[in-house]
C-alpha cells in the first residue's frame, strides 16, 4: 500500500469519536426538539419567557466548555473530562424525564393550571446538569479528534467534516424519535429516549477508547507526539494565530444567532403558520380491502387518501439529514482541493458560510410576506419554504462549523487546545443567548420584520468579513 493511499485513510479513532458524538448529539437535539414546545404548551410559560429560558440554556451549554476545557488542559485530561461530562449529562436527561412523567399524560384540554414544586425543581435541575456536563464533554471530544492528526495534515478538515456527520446523524434521528414520543405519547418518553442515547454514547466510548485512541487525550496537553508545558510563554506567531480564533469567533456569533432560531422561532413558525399536511395512503382501508378480497367482512367505505399532519418538531431533522447527505461531498471537495493546493482559506470559507446563511433568512422573509398581516394561523405557507431555509442553512453550516473546529485545533498551541476550543464555543454562548432573547420577541412584531432583522445582521457581518480575509490569512502564518 502506497504512502499516498495511507494518507487518504483516517485513523480508526475518528470513527469511534464519530459514533460517541452521534449518540451525545442524539441526546442533546432530542431534548432540544421538544424543549420549547414543552415550555409553551404544557408548562404554560409565555413565548417571551420560554425564549429567554431557551436562550439561556442553549447559550450556557456553549459557555461551560470554557471551564471544562481549562480543567482538561491543566488537570484532568480530555478522556476523564469526556466520561465526567457524559455521566452528568445523562443525569440531567433523566431529571427531565421524571419532570415529564409528572406531566404525562396531559390533562384534558392540554392545559395545566398549577404545577407541583417537584416539576419545576426537576426541570431546572435537569437543565443545569446538562449545562455542566456539556462543559466537560463538548470541547474535549472535539480536541481529541484534532490530536489524532499532525498540525499540517491535509486530512484534518476532511476529518472534522466526517466527525460533523456524526453530530448530525444523531441530530437527524433525535427529533423524529424524541419529538414523536414527546408530542404524541408523553414528555416522559421523549426525554427518556434522550437519556438512553447519552448512556449508549458513554458505553461505546468506555469500550473503545483504549483500543482506538492510543495516547490521545490521556494526559493534559498531550498530542500524538508532544507534551507542552502549560506555562511556556506564547510566541509572536502563536499570539496572532490565537487572535484569528477570536476574530472569527466574533463573526460566528452572527451565524449562530440566525441558525439557532431553528429550535425556537422557526419551530413556532412551523407549528402555527406552516401547512404540515401531507396526503397519505389510507392503510387501514387498504387492509380492509385485502381482507374482503380473501373472504373477510365487506370493507367499509373509506377514502383511499387521507391527510396526515406531521409534528412541527420534525423540521429539526431537515438540517441534520442534509448534513449527513452533503458532508461526504464537502469532505471530498476539501480533501481534493487541498491535495492540489486550491482549497479556499478558512476565512474565505467562513465568509461563504455567512453569505449562505443570509440567503436562508431571505427565504423566510419571502414566506412571511405570503402570510401578510394575518398571523392567526388561518393562512399557512407550504412546508417547502422552511425546507428551503434549512437547505441554505446547511450549505452555510458545512462551510463554517466543521471548518471552525478544525481551525481551532490547527491554530491553538497544544498546551491550550481544549481551553481555546472552549473559548470558541463561548461565541456560541453569546449567539444562543442573543438568539433566544430575540426569539422571545417573535410574537411582538410582524414576521417579515423579524426575519429582515436577521438578514441585515448576518448580511452586514458577511460584507465586513470579506474585507478581513487577507489580513486574517497573513496572521495564520502559513496554516491554511
Amino acid at each position: 500500500m502506497s504512502e499516498a493511499t495511507v494518507q487518504k485513510k483516517h485513523p480508526p479513532g475518528l470513527y469511534l469519536l464519530f459514533t460517541v458524538e452521534m449518540w451525545e448529539r442524539f441526546s442533546y437535539y432530542g431534548m432540544r426538539a421538544i424543549l420549547m414546545l414543552f415550555m409553551v404548551k404544557f408548562l404554560m410559560l409565555s413565548t417571551r419567557f420560554s425564549g429567554t429560558v431557551y436562550g439561556l440554556y442553549t447559550g450556557l451549554v456553549y459557555l461551560t466548555p470554557l471551564f471544562g476545557g481549562y480543567l482538561a488542559d491543566r488537570y484532568l485530561g480530555a478522556r476523564r473530562s469526556i466520561v465526567i461530562g457524559a455521566l452528568v449529562m445523562a443525569a440531567g436527561e433523566f431529571a427531565l424525564t421524571f419532570c415529564g412523567l409528572s406531566m404525562s399524560p396531559p390533562p384534558p384540554g392540554g392545559a395545566v393550571t398549577s404545577l407541583p414544586f417537584v416539576t419545576w425543581a426537576l426541570f431546572y435541575v435537569g437543565l443545569s446538569l446538562l449545562i455542566v456536563g456539556n462543559g466537560f464533554f463538548k470541547p474535549n471530544i472535539s480536541t481529541t479528534v484534532g490530536k489524532l492528526y499532525e498540525q499540517n495534515d491535509p486530512r484534518r478538515d476532511s476529518a472534522f467534516t466526517i466527525f460533523y456527520m456524526g453530530i448530525n446523524l444523531g441530530a437527524f434521528f433525535s427529533p423524529l424519535i424524541c419529538g414523536t414520543l414527546g408530542e404524541r405519547y408523553g414528555w416522559f418518553y421523549g426525554f427518556g429516549a434522550a437519556g438512553v442515547g447519552m448512556l449508549a454514547g458513554l458505553v461505546i466510548y468506555l469500550l473503545g477508547q483504549e483500543r482506538y485512541l492510543g495516547d490521545a487525550g490521556k494526559q493534559p496537553g498531550m498530542s500524538r507526539t508532544t507534551i507542552e508545558k502549560p506555562h511556556d510563554p506564547l510566541t509572536h506567531e502563536e499570539k496572532q494565530r490565537i487572535a484569528v480564533i477570536f476574530i472569527l469567533a466574533f463573526f460566528v456569533i452572527f451565524f449562530w444567532v440566525s441558525f439557532e432560531q431553528a429550535g425556537s422561532s422557526l419551530t413556532l413558525f412551523a407549528d402555527r403558520l406552516t401547512n404540515r399536511v401531507i396526503p397519505m395512503v389510507n392503510w387501514s382501508h387498504l387492509w380492509a380491502e385485502v381482507q374482503a378480497l380473501f373472504g373477510g367482512a365487506a370493507a367499509v367505505s373509506q377514502p383511499w387518501i387521507v391527510n396526515w399532519e406531521f409534528p412541527a418538531s420534525w423540521f429539526q431533522s431537515v438540517n441534520p439529514v442534509l448534513i449527513v447527505l452533503l458532508a461526504p461531498l464537502f469532505s471530498s471537495i476539501w480533501l481534493r482541493l487541498g491535495m492540489h493546493k486550491m482549497e479556499p482559506s478558512t476565512p474565505t470559507k467562513f465568509a461563504i458560510g455567512l453569505g449562505l446563511l443570509t440567503l436562508s433568512m431571505v427565504v423566510m422573509v419571502g414566506a412571511s410576506m405570503l402570510i401578510g398581516g394575518d398571523e392567526s394561523g388561518h393562512i399557512k405557507v407550504s412546508w417547502l419554504w422552511l425546507g428551503g431555509c434549512y437547505f441554505m442553512c446547511t450549505l452555510g453550516e458545512l462551510c463554517l462549523s466543521p471548518v471552525g473546529l478544525s481551525m481551532v485545533t490547527k491554530l491553538s498551541p497544544l498546551r491550550f487546545s481544549s481551553l481555546l476550543m472552549g473559548t470558541w464555543f463561548g461565541s456560541n454562548f453569546l449567539a444562543n443567548l442573543v438568539s433566544g432573547l430575540f426569539a422571545g420577541l417573535y410574537d411582538t412584531m410582524s414576521k417579515t420584520t423579524f426575519f429582515w432583522i436577521l438578514v441585515g445582521a448576518s448580511g452586514g457581518a458577511t460584507l465586513v468579513l470579506v474585507f478581513l480575509v487577507k489580513p486574517l490569512q497573513k496572521w495564520m502564518h502559513g496554516i491554511h
